[in-house]
């Protein structure tokens, strides 16, 4: 076998069941086990959970490449980061000045700020370049305890740029630990001298054909579509027109909606089949009724609520209403965080989830939003061995403490094995 966890103090299965989802009901209570055991297999799976006497029993004959005792510690399956535009060259910070000084979003926007300042810098880097720093914050968020990121494309507008874009997140993907589900976001923005209705052709007409001859020639394989649905940008029925063609050719839907206007985004992807819609500030009631039916899975980005000072998302009428609440960082040049316990910590304060709907929301309902809750999001026999540890007694921690994931956890498992080992945390008393 490939790894041993012995005797944790708690461990945090999530689902035991083979749930595909928790709705507010399911993560009331995340069946928290003391004195537990798992193990991982050599194909990376997981092979036993259970009370650390038992699995001492059954695999006393056993051999493993690693054995690591958990006493005093607390295991957790990896965190989903479920919303990420982590592909990108020049940053924004001049942007964070202007926002606090009063310019709202579209203001920066219109004035050639925003996506399109991205869009030019990224345009201009090479390959390369974009690699070299994707790879960069890959690993700081490994490093916070994502071990499943979704990868956005979005900041080329042009056929050229968006295949570069994809490329370096389709190395990322042969080159790294890290899980990643790739999402094809060529309508982020309309490019610079085009209306919405010609970006909307180009797209259905020469981008996804492109596509899917790559996917056909086993070269790129995008997961998700993606669609920026808001005024001034995409409209309803261009929204529509993209996200079906991406649909006809294998791709999930799963899109940008209800941001700064109500766009009746929530109505239009429950009808679609919609696997996720992210952000949601502005989500009518009708819209979240339709989710809750669809099984349509709403991402919340609270750190974007948060540092745009827009109104936060109704996570709590959503729970009560049965939607499968996930999570997001929306880590992007507009949003600079990397750090999925700071956004279950937002997701409690600023939207009030409880720890366990934020947990919850942050693994296994994160891994459903991406079509992969099947094999990630919990701990349990036959999914992959994809966890951390954290040097405390109590799970909770890892959300308590606001920014004191460096310090807190002390390994982040992919596939049972170890990919990041924090030599702080051996030095440290637990807490």
């Amino acid at each position: 076998y490939r790894l041993l966890l012995e005797n944790a103090q708690q461990l945090v299965p999530v689902c035991g069941r083979g749930e595909p989802f928790l709705r507010r009901d399911g993560a009331a209570s995340l069946g928290v086990l003391r004195g537990a055991s798992l193990v991982v297999g050599l194909d990376g799976c997981i092979k036993a959970v259970g009370q650390a006497d038992v699995i001492r029993n059954q695999f006393s004959e056993a051999t493993f490449e690693r054995i690591i005792d958990c006493s005093g510690k607390c295991v957790l399956p990896g965190l989903v980061d479920a919303h990420t535009h982590p592909v990108w060259a020049g940053d924004r910070v001049h942007e964070f000045a202007m926002k606090l000084a009063g310019a709202s979003y579209m203001e920066i926007h219109q004035a050639g700020g925003g996506i399109h300042f991205t869009v030019e810098h990224t345009r201009k880097a090479t390959e390369d370049e974009l690699f070299s720093t994707f790879q960069h914050r890959l690993e700081r968020m490994l490093r916070a305890g994502s071990t499943l990121v979704e990868c956005k494309s979005g900041y080329g507008l042009n056929l050229e740029t968006e295949l570069k874009m994809l490329r370096v997140i389709e190395h990322a993907k042969k080159s790294m630990d890290i899980g990643i589900s790739s999402t094809y976001c060529g309508a982020h923005a309309v490019p610079k001298g085009k209306t919405a209705i010609e970006a909307t052709d180009d797209i259905i007409n020469n981008h996804l054909p492109k596509l899917k001859e790559l996917k056909l020639r086993g070269e790129i394989h995008v997961n998700n579509i993606d669609v920026f649905c808001e005024k001034g940008v995409f409209d309803l029925e261009s929204t529509r027109r993209i996200l079906q063609a991406g649909k006809d050719i294998g791709l999930q839907i799963n899109f940008h909606g209800d941001e700064l206007h109500p766009m009746k985004s929530a109505e239009l992807g429950a009808e679609l089949g919609a696997r996720a819609i992210s952000h949601l500030e502005e989500v009518s009631d009708e819209g979240i009724v339709a989710m809750a039916r669809a099984k349509c899975a709403a991402v919340l980005l609270p750190t974007t609520a948060y540092m745009l000072r827009l109104k936060q998302p109704q996570a709590r009428k959503m729970l009560e209403e049965g939607v499968i609440v996930a999570l997001g960082s929306d880590f992007n040049p507009n949003a600079y965080c990397f750090s999925m316990p700071m956004v279950m910590h937002l997701a409690c304060v600023n939207t009030k989830m409880s720890m366990n709907e934020a947990l919850a929301a942050a693994t296994i309902n994160a891994a459903y939003a991406l079509g992969k809750s099947d094999t990630h999001g919990s701990l349990e026999v036959g999914k992959q061995g994809d966890l951390l540890i954290i040097n405390s007694s109590r799970w909770e921690h890892l959300i308590y403490q606001f920014g004191g994931h460096e310090a807190l956890i002390n390994y982040v498992i992919v596939k049972g094995k170890v990919v990041y080992q924090n030599e702080r945390c051996e030095t440290m008393s637990s807490y």
